[in-house]
């Protein structure tokens, strides 16, 4: 038999337990806890509680292509890559169809950080390579209905736990670590520093890419379309 904490949370709290009456040698305490608490901390209703996400929140499911198309272009995959102690962030974002990364320095881990972020080095895309975003269900992503509105495109969400599912994105990660090895600080490193690291695994030629390199591939791409960069 086993017995779990939820098991002794309802033995010590239910009322007239027999584990719950003060102390003998403190009996002006009215419970024995430490906390000198004697009810659940977490008894707000579930339906009052505050989502950590704004709603609604679009499945990957959702997204109007397969995960292996990757004929249309502007379509990102995101996620952070996270430093020691979990706290310092990067965020990464890949373009789909020519494996395009762009680097965002974090001060902090947070929502309207990221905002900031994501509108400061994806405002200056015009529509046709801003399509859509694929991210985590990292909480640093909780405001994504206003992002969705400040870059004009939508936000999707990975099912929990399925790196999987932003394939080019978890593989770009892996080749960051050699510039920011695991169990560092990332907060050392300035936004210029992202920027030589994004330029020199952008113009890297790529084998998925009939070796031509990724930032080639996004120009031609810019360069294709008759209508100015800045759309916002």
């Amino acid at each position: 038999m086993r017995l779990c904490h939820e098991s002794i949370y309802q033995a010590v709290y239910q009322p007239g337990s027999v584990v719950f009456g003060p102390s003998r040698l403190a009996p002006h305490h009215r419970s024995p806890l430490r906390t000198g608490r004697d009810h659940r901390r977490a008894d707000q209703r579930v339906e009052r509680r505050r989502p950590r996400f704004e709603q609604p929140m679009l499945s990957i499911h959702q997204r109007p292509f397969l995960p292996q198309d990757r004929s249309q272009a502007g379509h990102w995959e995101g996620d952070l890559i996270i430093g020691k102690g979990q706290r310092s962030a990067i965020g990464t974002l890949v373009e789909r169809k020519t494996r395009l990364v762009r680097l965002l320095h974090l001060p902090r881990r947070d929502g309207d950080t990221l905002h900031e972020a994501l509108k400061h080095r994806m405002g200056d895309l015009p529509a046709h390579l801003l399509r859509s975003i694929t991210w985590d269900q990292g909480t640093e992503m909780a405001r994504h209905l206003t992002i969705a509105k400040t870059l004009g495109a939508p936000v999707y969400f990975c099912d929990s736990h399925s790196p999987w599912q932003r394939g080019s994105n978890e593989n770009m990660n892996g080749l960051l670590r050699d510039y920011f090895p695991k169990g560092t600080n990332l907060s050392t490193h300035s936004a210029n520093h992202l920027l030589g690291v994004e330029n020199e695994l952008n113009r890297r030629p790529r084998l998925v890419l009939n070796n031509r390199a990724p930032a080639d591939l996004f120009a031609a791409l810019l360069a294709s379309q008759n209508q100015p960069v800045l759309r916002r």
